[in-house]
C-alpha cells in the first residue's frame, strides 16, 4: 500500500496542475488564453455555513501526500465544506510518518480495515498503488463509506467492472474516480466551447508526457523495494499509458463526447536498462468516430517540452498546459459573437481575443474594492475534484439522515430510490467522474497498454464499455 519513495508521478502531476511560465510565450505566438473566472463570492454575499466531514486517506506516497495537502487547503478557499482528516494509512512506515506531517491530528494506521470500522469516518480517499485499489474500494463501499478512488480504478477490466458495479448499486454513496480533469473549472468552462463547434471540425488531438526519471525507488529491504517499484513490472502496472496517459486520453474523449474505436501502440525500453519489463518510451494512436485520431507519447528518457495536450479544429486549436489553456485561431475562422465583449490584444500582426467566463461582467471584488485573485493552490483540478467529492458525499449523508428522520429506517427501497436521484443530481451540480467514467477509462487504458506491449492495432468493441 505504498508508492515510489521518489515518486515522479506524484511530482509530475503537481507540475502539470500548477500555473506556469508559458503564458508569455503563448501570447507571443498569438495564443488567446482561455480561463474561467474565479469562483470567489462577491463582497457582501452571505457565505454558506461550513459542513465538516471526517475523511481518511489510504496510501501516502507522493500523490497521497499531495491529496492530504490539498484537503488541508479547503478552509483557505472558503468553501462550504471542510475535510476533517481523521485517519491516514500506509503499510510503509516512512510514508506514514511523512503523511503525519501534513495531518498531525489524524490517527495513524497500517491497516485500512481499522478505518472502515470507524463509524465516524464517512469518506475515504484511496491513493495506494493500482493493484491495491479493488480490495480496498470494495471493502469501503461494503462498510458504507463514500469513496474517491484514484485512476486507474484497477489494473484489469474485470476488476474495474466489479468495482463499478458495486459502486453503481450503492446508491446511497458517492463514488468518484480520480479523473480530476472532469471536475476542473478550467476544463468545464471550455467543454461547451469545444462541443458547440467553436474550433470548427475537430480533426486531430495529441498529448505528451516527457520526464527524465527512472520511476525507480531503492530500499535496503529487497521485498520492500519490489513493492515500491510496482510500476516497473507489467504484471502489476499499466505502464506509462495506463498510469499517466489515462488522464489526457479520457479528457480527449470527454471533450469530443465519444469513446475511442481502436488503438495502435508501440513501446520499448530505450534507456533504463535494468530489470524492468515496462517500456520507458511509448507511442499510441487512438482512433475516434469521424476519422479523428489522437496521438499520445510518453518517455522516461527525456524531459524536453514537458507535458501538454492539444485539440485541433478547422477554425482554431487549443493548447492545455500547466492547468492553463490558449486558443489559436485560423485567419479564415468565423466570428463567434463573444468577441464583442472580450478583451483584445495586438500580437505581431494578429489580434488575440480573450475568452473569459463572465467577461461582460465586472470581476468579483473584496471589501476594499480590490479584484479577488484566486490562490493557484486552490484552483487545481485535484482541488476541485476533492471538494466536489466531499460536497457530494456530505449532501448524500444529510439526505439519508433527513429521509430516515421523516420516514423511518425500515423503508430501505424508498431510501435507495431517493438517494439514487440525489446522487445523479449532485454530480450534475458538482461535476465528477463517476463509476462508469472510471470503468470506461480503464477499458481504454488496458487495451492501449496491450497495444504498446505488442505493437498491434486493437479494435475497441462498444460492448466492452458497457457496464453489465
Amino acid at each position: 500500500m505504498s508508492e515510489n519513495v521518489n515518486d515522479p508521478l506524484g511530482y509530475n502531476r503537481r507540475d502539470f496542475l500548477k500555473g506556469g511560465s508559458y503564458a508569455t510565450l503563448m501570447t507571443m505566438l498569438g495564443g488567446v488564453e482561455l480561463f474561467a473566472q474565479t469562483n470567489a463570492a462577491p463582497a457582501g454575499e452571505t457565505k454558506a455555513p461550513t459542513i465538516k466531514i471526517k475523511v481518511a486517506v489510504i496510501g501516502l506516497g507522493a500523490w497521497g501526500r499531495e491529496i492530504l495537502n490539498t484537503l488541508g487547503r479547503m478552509p483557505k478557499a472558503e468553501l462550504p465544506i471542510e475535510a476533517e482528516i481523521a485517519a491516514i494509512c500506509d503499510t510503509y512506515k516512512p510514508f506514514l510518518k511523512r503523511g503525519a506531517n501534513a495531518a498531525p491530528a489524524a490517527a495513524q494506521t497500517e491497516d485500512y480495515k481499522t478505518i472502515l470500522d470507524n463509524k465516524d469516518i464517512k469518506a475515504v480517499v484511496i491513493a495506494t498503488p493500482t493493484p491495491g485499489h479493488k480490495e480496498i474500494a470494495l471493502a469501503a463501499l461494503k462498510a458504507g463509506k463514500h469513496v474517491y478512488c484514484e485512476a486507474p480504478l484497477a489494473g484489469s477490466i474485470e476488476d474495474a467492472r466489479e468495482i463499478a458495479l458495486v459502486a453503481k448499486a450503492a446508491k446511497h454513496l458517492a463514488f468518484q474516480a480520480g479523473l480530476q480533469m472532469r471536475s476542473d473549472k478550467q476544463r468545464l468552462f471550455m467543454l461547451p466551447f469545444i462541443r458547440t463547434g467553436a474550433l470548427g471540425k475537430t480533426v486531430l488531438a495529441r498529448a505528451q508526457w516527457h520526464k527524465k526519471t527512472s520511476w525507480r525507488a531503492t530500499s535496503s529491504n529487497p521485498e520492500q523495494e519490489k513493492a515500491l517499484n510496482w510500476r516497473l513490472n507489467k504484471a502489476t502496472s499499466l505502464g506509462l499509458i495506463g498510469e499517466i496517459g489515462i488522464h489526457p486520453i479520457d479528457q480527449a474523449g470527454w471533450f469530443m463526447n465519444v469513446l475511442p474505436t481502436a488503438v495502435t501502440g508501440f513501446g520499448s525500453i530505450n534507456f533504463w536498462k535494468d530489470d524492468r519489463d515496462v517500456p520507458d518510451t511509448i507511442q499510441a494512436m487512438l482512433e475516434f468516430p469521424g476519422d479523428v485520431r489522437m496521438i499520445y507519447d510518453a518517455t522516461l528518457a527525456n524531459s524536453f517540452d514537458g507535458e501538454y495536450e492539444m485539440l485541433y479544429g478547422s477554425d482554431a486549436a487549443v493548447m492545455m498546459r500547466e492547468s492553463r489553456a490558449w486558443m489559436f485561431k485560423e485567419v479564415d475562422s468565423p466570428l463567434l459573437g463573444w468577441e464583442v465583449y472580450a478583451a483584445k490584444l495586438k500580437v505581431f500582426n494578429e489580434t488575440g481575443i480573450a475568452l473569459v467566463a463572465g467577461a461582460s461582467k465586472p470581476p468579483p471584488v473584496d471589501k476594499q474594492g480590490q479584484p479577488i485573485v484566486p490562490d493557484p493552490l486552490t484552483t487545481t483540478p485535484l482541488f476541485y475534484a476533492l471538494s466536489n467529492f466531499l460536497l457530494n458525499a456530505a449532501e448524500l449523508t444529510k439526505a439519508a439522515e433527513d429521509y430516515k428522520a421523516a420516514f423511518g429506517e425500515d423503508d430501505v427501497d424508498g431510501l435507495m430510490e431517493e438517494l439514487g436521484k440525489r446522487r445523479q443530481q449532485a454530480t450534475v451540480k458538482r461535476p465528477a467522474a463517476g463509476y462508469l467514467e472510471g470503468f470506461q477509462a480503464v477499458v481504454t487504458a488496458v487495451k492501449a497498454n496491450e497495444a504498446t506491449l505488442t505493437g498491434k492495432r486493437i479494435e475497441l468493441k462498444p460492448e466492452w464499455y458497457e457496464l453489465k
